[in-house]
């Protein structure tokens, strides 16, 4: 996961982003507010951590022109300020969260987990797809309980696909994502490790399958499709959810009559 740190003094910067590359994330940081202001509209960030006393401009600005540009990415302001009224002004102007200064590590980084993990939509730190679950917190992946051995970029991989379970991601993304735009190898890279992950996962699952490949789009992961349904599929949809026209949802539901289960499709369907 990538995070922009924007934070003028040089020791804290240092501090943070040495403490948040401890815990898995790509950080980058500057000191300008008008700086972050650009890169933050740049780039896609997991979340932009944020001090309010900055050398150039206020912090309250940058929250409010980042969400006035429509930048939705998760803003957590980090600062000396503690009066109530500060804290009210920065949720206010659009920011996520608040803490204050100095604070604990341990609640830094479980605060940053807890954001990241709610902007995607997830209430608690392990996301299940089917078999596998993945601990955010703990940065583990298993099987039926048994831990896979990943490589960090492996990780990497299955935690973003975990957290936009369902969304197709690009190569592109994924390259974002594990390199933040420095000394990025070539696209074929990911299929490199996609091609590994999937291996590792399928011999832990005796042969079940979860990253599909969406052709000339990228990679996607979804629940495994229950036994017998796909065989169920009418022609052409086996195909089409494979892929990622159509989708289904998390659980199949089951009919309580005799007529035939329903599909979501998505708009262009």
């Amino acid at each position: 996961m990538r995070i922009l740190l924007i934070e003028d003094d040089s020791a804290t910067a240092k501090n943070l982003e040495l403490l948040l590359k401890s815990e898995g994330f790509i950080c980058d940081t500057t000191d300008l507010g008008e700086d972050g202001l650009e890169i933050g509209k740049l780039y896609e960030y997991d979340l932009i951590i944020l001090d309010l006393l900055l050398p150039d401009m206020d912090g309250f600005e940058v929250v409010r022109r980042l969400r006035a540009a429509h930048i939705k990415t998760p803003i957590l302001v980090l600062s000396g300020l503690s009066q109530t009224e500060d804290k009210v002004k920065g949720l206010g102007s659009g920011a996520d969260d608040y803490l204050t200064k100095p604070f604990s590590k341990n609640e830094l980084v479980a605060r940053v987990h807890a954001i990241i993990r709610r902007s995607h939509g997830h209430s608690n730190s392990i996301i299940n797809t089917g078999r596998l679950s993945i601990n955010l917190q703990n940065r583990t992946a298993t099987v039926d309980g048994m831990t896979l051995n990943l490589t960090g970029k492996e990780y990497a991989i299955i935690e973003l696909l975990s957290l936009r379970k369902g969304t197709t991601l690009t190569k592109e993304m994924f390259l974002n994502h594990l390199y933040g735009g420095m000394d990025e190898p070539e696209l074929k890279i990911i299929d490199v490790f996609i091609c590994k992950l999937r291996r590792k996962i399928a011999d832990a699952t005796a042969g079940d399958g979860y990253i599909e490949t969406v052709w000339g789009r990228g990679y996607v992961l979804r629940e495994p499709i229950e036994e017998g349904l796909a065989e169920s599929l009418p022609h052409g949809l086996t195909e089409r959810l494979a892929n990622g026209d159509i989708s289904l949802p998390a659980t199949p539901a089951r009919p309580q009559s005799s007529e035939p289960i329903s599909f979501i499709a998505s708009p262009d369907f």
